[in-house]
Order: C-alpha cells, then sequence, then structure tokens
C-alpha cells in the first residue's frame, strides 16, 4: 500500500509533542519528509532545547508512524533543536551574540532567586543549548562564588572582556572585576545601571542561545534599567508561598507589564521543607501561594523546589544541584522548569530584525 507526504503529515496532525502540548505538525517542527518505496524518513526540529528527552520523541514518533500507515516499512526520525531569537520591547536592539534574554527577579531578598536562576542556566545548558549567566546583583554578586569561578576575565581584542566560563556557561558578574569577597559596592544608581550596560554589552558573549540575568530583588534602578535599554525576551519570577514574599513578586511582575516585557512564568522556590534526617515534607512558609498567584494574573506555576540543605550546600560549594547531581530528584525539577521556560520563549513571538535588509542612502 502507498502513501504520500502529505498521509504522513496527517499522521501526525494526531502526535502531541509532550513538552509543547501541541501536535507536531501546528508545531511546525516537522521537515524534509522522505518517502522510499515503503521506508520514511523525517527530521523533527524543536524550537526549545531538549537534549535528555530526544531519543524518546524519536521512538514516539517512530512508534506512532509505524502504527498509523499501514504497510510502511523502515521508519526513522531524526531529532533536533534550533533556539532562534524572540521578540523582545519595542525600540531595543538584540544584543550581539546573543539571541534570547530571560530575566529571573523577585520582589524581594533571600527567595533563593541567584540560586534558581543559575541552576536554571545550567539545566538549559544541560539540555543542550549554548547558555550565558549575567550576574546583574551590582551591590551583592553571587553567581562568581556559585559557579566558583575565581580570577578576572581578560581580553582578546583589547576592547571587550571575555566571559568566564565555568560548568560550560559564559558567565560575567561584577564580582569577577573586583578583589575581595568583603569590597562594598558603595555607589549610586547611575553608576550601578552604568554597570549593567558595561556588564552586558561590553563582554564577548559567544552565539548564545540564552543570557540568563539574575536581577537584584526589587523594583529599583536596575530593573528598570533593564526595562528601558536590554533587549529581554521574557521574565520569571521566583517567590515563596510565604504571603509577604508573594506580595512583593507581585509587584515584581505589575513592573514588568508596565514595561511590556512578558512574564514567562512563577517558579514557587522554598515550596516544602524536608528533613534532612527522617524525610519527613511539611510546608512551613504556607502553601499554594504560587498557584493562586499564578490564577489572579493568568501566567504558568513553571514549577516548585523544595527547601533542602543540599541545595544550599552545593551552591555555596561552586557546583550547583544541576552539575553536582545531575540525576538527582532536584536536578530534574530544574530540567523540567528549564524546558518549560525554553518551550514558553519558543511560542513567542520571533525578531525578524536580522531577516531586514539595512538601507543605506548615498549621495552620488
Amino acid at each position: 500500500m502507498s502513501f504520500s507526504e502529505a498521509d504522513v503529515q496527517s499522521a501526525l496532525k494526531d502526535l502531541i509533542d509532550p513538552n509543547t502540548k501541541k501536535d507536531f505538525v501546528s508545531g511546525k517542527s516537522v521537515k524534509n519528509i522522505k518517502i522510499d518505496g515503503a521506508d520514511v524518513s523525517l527530521d523533527i526540529l524543536l524550537g526549545y532545547p531538549a537534549k535528555s528527552v530526544w531519543d524518546e520523541i524519536r521512538a514516539m514518533v517512530e512508534t506512532h508512524l509505524k502504527a498509523a500507515l499501514p504497510g510502511v516499512g523502515k521508519v526513522s526520525a531524526s531529532v533536533s533543536s534550533k533556539v532562534v531569537p524572540h521578540a523582545v520591547q519595542r525600540g531595543v536592539k538584540l544584543v550581539e551574540g546573543v539571541k534570547n534574554i530571560i530575566a529571573v527577579a523577585s520582589g524581594k531578598g533571600g527567595v533563593g532567586k541567584s540560586t534558581t536562576a543559575v541552576n536554571l542556566a545550567l539545566a538549559l545548558a544541560a539540555e543542550g543549548a549554548r547558555v550565558g549567566m549575567l550576574d546583574a546583583d551590582i551591590y551583592g554578586p553571587s553567581q562568581p562564588t556559585m559557579l566558583g569561578i575565581t580570577g578576572h576575565p581578560e581580553t582578546s581584542d583589547g576592547k571587550s572582556m571575555d566571559p568566564m566560563i565555568s560548568h560550560g556557561l559564559q558567565a560575567m558578574s561584577i564580582g569577577c572585576l573586583i578583589s575581595g569577597d568583603d569590597t562594598p559596592m558603595a555607589w549610586r544608581g547611575p553608576m550601578v545601571t552604568q554597570a549593567l550596560e558595561q556588564l552586558l554589552h561590553h563582554t564577548r558573549w559567544d552565539n548564545l542561545d540564552y543570557l540568563v540575568v539574575d536581577l537584584p530583588p526589587g523594583t529599583g534602578d536596575v530593573q528598570l534599567t533593564l526595562a528601558q535599554k536590554v533587549p529581554v525576551t521574557g521574565a520569571v519570577i521566583v517567590t515563596t508561598p510565604q504571603d509577604i514574599a508573594l506580595m512583593d513578586a507581585r509587584k515584581g511582575l505589575k513592573m514588568f507589564e508596565k514595561v511590556g516585557i512578558k512574564i514567562v512564568g512563577i517558579v514557587e522556590n522554598m515550596s516544602t521543607h524536608i528533613c534532612s534526617k527522617c524525610g519527613h515534607e511539611e510546608h512551613i512558609f504556607g502553601a499554594g501561594g504560587g498557584e493562586k498567584m499564578c490564577a489572579d494574573y493568568k501566567v504558568e506555576l513553571l514549577g516548585e523546589l523544595p527547601l533542602d540543605i543540599r541545595i544550599r550546600e552545593q551552591a555555596d560549594s561552586g557546583k550547583p544541584t544541576v552539575v553536582a547531581e545531575p540525576d538527582g530528584n532536584i536536578a530534574r525539577v530544574y530540567r523540567q522548569i528549564a524546558r518549560r521556560v525554553a518551550v514558553k520563549v519558543a511560542e513567542m513571538a520571533q525578531d525578524h530584525s536580522s531577516a531586514f535588509p539595512k538601507i543605506v542612502v548615498q549621495n552620488t
């Protein structure tokens, strides 16, 4: 029995991508269908990094087509990912060498924003993306410690800084430029915003799919500079279930909405406490707060993370959870959050500015 390319497309319309919850055809992932006699080959190109589930998706596609196409011979599917730039705030240009910028923010300090940011970046890298980490917390830079970075950045062109490399991430922080862990950044607002712009634009980012920006807590100068001058694809808000943290997280969310930055979703950190002695799980900061906030603002709850001593110990030692225990349960949650962030970004409008030719007017 013969079948056509249209039959293959039609069969794949019934198969749902478990990550996007859409079928592969409407998600425009099906490419290069080739039919050779009774044999079928095709490519599945995902718009988000998902290295850990490529084999699973390939097996799913092959099994589905074998069942859906009577008389089919050999079915071979190749799965890969390609991340493209997505739209940012109007009137803000993309940063050279960076496709997408994801801001990780919190309304208040102490909710585990920096730990979440670094594990999100490492999880995206573990899924096969090229990822950078920009520590925009000028007053309290913690990423050099969390990534185990020592020394100062070098320059290969005499004009800009080469990013520091750690655990496969390209990283930059004001903490890499100052001497001593106890040196305070006693700067006023304009100096802080200028430092952020220099860290972003004077670092030679090398073909990044995502640059994760760890913001300082609150809704002050740095956040406003980011909103007005930095091309942000989307923001992730980190909160705890505690009422006070949620109250401040709501302010942070409203600020991003006001300046036209899309909210990717909310991560509820310290959702439950797990006792290191007996394993008992308890909601010590309250329960359901993140879920309620997501329902109120119609945004997605990307994931819930426990208050676990190992997360803190691993980040303090310079090997965050995703690299310290890559096969553990907590790393699995971080990878699920990273995949949801990447899928949500992939669903946003694409940036086509690079596709337009530059018009030059000359007097002849």
